[in-house]
Formats: structure tokens, sequence, C-alpha cells
């Protein structure tokens, strides 16, 4: 397979034995190994380079963090990268972080949730190579797919080597929901892909790539040499460290919350179907210890189930806060959990909420404009449709009969970009 925009290196074979990593199935000898873990793969070609790194706290290798772990290991780090929720992970969802310099280690970390977005031109002077490494959940709106989309394309348009180190999906395992129609593209959702898209950071990256959906300046890179085993000669725009022992059937769960509002298995497992509540007026458990596996408003019945969003860490700023709030607990094993989404997103609790709340035009979060169009619900959906069809009473599988056509060419398109092999 060739994609003919850039200089692609993937990583293949060589295993990594001394490092730990983590998956719920599985002996010692299948157990899932990250591309952080495979030290052995890419060191090589870290050294003697100055390194610009986009990390935060779930680029871990074993226990220690990626930075630490080069840093022990002789790399030259120049730079930290942060995304939302910052390097270490503790600010709000949305929350603009500055940059600093990192106690720890002191290294100085530029924010891209802030001031900006990409690293600037005179960041860049600093380093001569680039690495990528943050755990995605796999949904559509989760802002990290497109922090690495503009780090990419970055990257490209500064001429700087990029590597990749691919992380399983824990929603990996299905692809589900509504495609976006690019009308609504928003900071929680850039490209045409349905809500639970079933790829990889390494896996998106070469979709964006392979179907021209990075900026005009980063397609303009022509050049494609694709190997299996890179070396310190082996020259790259971008390259993908690949997991080992991962395919889309595995249900991986996660080391560490990749966010403060997911802090376990269940929240990511539930998120696809319960982050809706977020263009509405309930809350979705922000401030609770059950993030988006609890939703409720104080004007549901008082004999559902209670409980009162108050500020935390990651929370200190959302809906109903100090409010008795009744409605839904999701809550449950892991296992229990991920029985209830059954394998796709799940409309009903979301049609079940909206016909039991007693001011139905009161239920969706209404833009300051008083245009649907550019409501919440909309950015999050993908789509002007979703929040008309439940209006409307329309069936669940008839909402979901509606997504099909597009999501059928995206389930199609995707095949051609999978590392690991897939769960169909």
């Amino acid at each position: 397979m060739k994609f003919p925009l850039l200089v692609l290196t993937i990583a293949l074979s060589v295993q990594c034995t001394a490092q730990q990593s983590f998956t719920t199935n599985g002996a010692d000898n299948d157990r899932i190994i990250t591309g952080a873990d495979r030290i052995p793969v890419y060191l090589p070609l870290l050294k003697g380079k100055k390194i610009g790194i986009f990390a935060n706290q779930t680029s871990v290798v074993g226990n220690t963090h990626l930075v630490d772990t080069l840093m022990k290991l002789g790399v030259d780090i120049k730079l930290i990268f942060g995304p939302e929720h910052g390097f270490r992970g503790t600010a709000d969802a949305g929350e603009k972080v500055g940059d600093y310099i990192d106690q720890k280690t002191g290294i100085k970390v530029i924010s891209l949730y802030g001031a900006k977005r990409v690293p600037s031109a005179e960041d860049l002077k600093t380093v001569d190579l680039l690495i990528f490494d943050l755990q995605d959940v796999g949904t559509r709106f989760y802002t990290y797919i497109n922090s690495m989309q503009e780090f990419l394309e970055t990257a490209l348009e500064n001429h700087k080597p990029l590597l990749l180190l691919d992380r399983p999906n824990p929603n990996g395992f299905y692809v589900d929901g509504p495609v976006l129609d690019l009308k609504y593209k928003s900071g929680v959702g850039k490209q045409p892909i349905p809500i639970v898209y079933g790829l990889t950071m390494g896996e998106y990256a070469m979709f964006l790539l392979g179907e021209k959906l990075v900026s005009e300046k980063a397609n303009a890179i022509n050049a494609y040499n694709i190997t299996t085993e890179p070396t310190r000669d082996t020259p790259f725009h971008f390259q993908v460290i690949k997991c080992k022992n991962y395919t889309h059937k595995s249900k991986y769960v996660l080391p560490v919350k990749p966010s403060p509002n997911l802090p376990n298995i269940q929240s990511i497992y539930l998120y696809p179907s319960t982050c809706f509540f977020e263009g509405t007026v309930l809350s979705e458990g922000r401030g609770t210890n059950k993030q988006f596996q609890v939703f409720g408003h104080p004007s549901y019945p008082k004999d559902m189930i209670s409980f009162t969003p108050n500020p935390n860490e990651g929370a200190k700023n959302s809906k109903l806060y100090g409010q008795v709030c009744y409605g839904w607990d999701l809550s449950g094993t892991p296992e229990e959990v991920l029985a209830k989404t059954n394998g796709r997103i799940q409309l009903k609790w979301l049609m079940d909420a909206y016909k039991l709340f007693p001011q139905k035009d009161s239920f969706w979060l209404v833009p300051k404009s008083g245009n649907m169009e550019q409501s919440f619900i909309n950015k999050l959906a993908g789509n002007n449709d979703l929040w008309q069809q439940i209006k409307a009473g329309k069936t669940e599988e008839e909402i979901r009969a509606s997504w099909q056509p597009k999501l059928s060419e995206y389930k199609i398109i995707r095949k051609k970009y999978l590392l690991y092999d897939d769960f169909e």
C-alpha cells in the first residue's frame, strides 16, 4: 500500500522485552506492548538529536513517564508540548493553559491548548525531531485527535521528522455513529468520521494523510518510501511505532486515566453514548466520581437515583453544582458496563431522558443566538438531525438507519489504513 504524500516508515517487528505493558486479556507472551514501550525500536533514531515531545500524563513506559525514561537514557529533550488538560493532565475540560517550566524536569512546557494550538516556527528552531505520544479514547469529540492532526501538519510544514508512538484504542473494537457533516465542524469534530471511528492514533494519522485531509502545505509533501524497519540512516517525515500484540478485537484497559473526567474504563466505554448529555441541561456526572456514568437533573422524579455534583479536580465549573440531581446510574464492573453498551452507541438513554423531562423545550442547550444549528448538541452529533429526530419521536433504529449510508462509506475507507487485525 502506498501513501503518496509523505515519507512514511512503520516500525513492525522488533519487540521490546524489558518494558511493562497492559491488557485485559492474554498470557504474558500475548501482552499488549505500546509503541512507547518499544524503546529498542526507536531509541537509535533519537541519539544525537534535539527532541520536542507532545505528551501528557498518559505518556508512560511501564510506570514511568516517557519524558523521564528518555532523559535517563540520555535523550536530549528540549521542549515539551501539552494538550487539553495540560502536560500533567489536571486542567479542566476546555481550560486554557499557559506555558511554564515543568518542576520535575526543568524543561519548558509549551501549551498547545491556550494562546496557540500549534508550535511556532521559532519553537521548532530548537529541535531536530518531534515525538507524539498521547492516549486516545476513540471518539470524535475527544480533542486529542485534533491535537495530533495539528501537530502532524506543523511537523510536515516545517520539515521536522515526526515519530508517533502508537497506543491501543480502548473503544477500537467497533465503529458507530453519524459521520460528521462538515457544516458542523468545530473543536470537538474536525473531520468526516463517525463518533466511534475504530482507529488508533497511528492509523488515524495515516487516514488523514492518505485521504488528503491535512493542510494544503502539509499535503504538498510529495514523496513516499515505506519500509518495515527504521534505522538511523532511514530518512522519514512521519513514522509510526506500532503496538505489539494489539488487534481491534482487544479490550485494552488504560493504565492511566486519559483526562480528569474519564477516570476508568467504565467511563470510557460509556463516553460515546453519554457525552451527548453535554449538549443538554442535564448533568453528565462532572463533579462526581462517576463522570459519564451517571446523568440527571433536579426536575426528574425523586424516586430515581440521586447525586449532587460539586467542584473537583478537572471539573471546577460545570452544570448544576450543589444541586441534587435525580436520574440514571449506569455504573458497574467493566464487564457489566461493556454489556450495557453492547458494542455500539446507545441512544436509548438520551431518548429516555428526553421523554421523561418535564419541560422538553428546555432540554437542549440553546446558544445565545437562539439558532439551534449552532447548538452544542449539533457539534457533538455532527449534524442538525439528531435532536430533531428525538423531538419527532423517531425510534432508535430509525435514527440509526439514517446514519448507515455515510457510515458504510467510512468503513470501506477505514480498512485501507489499518495497521492491526480488524474486529471483523
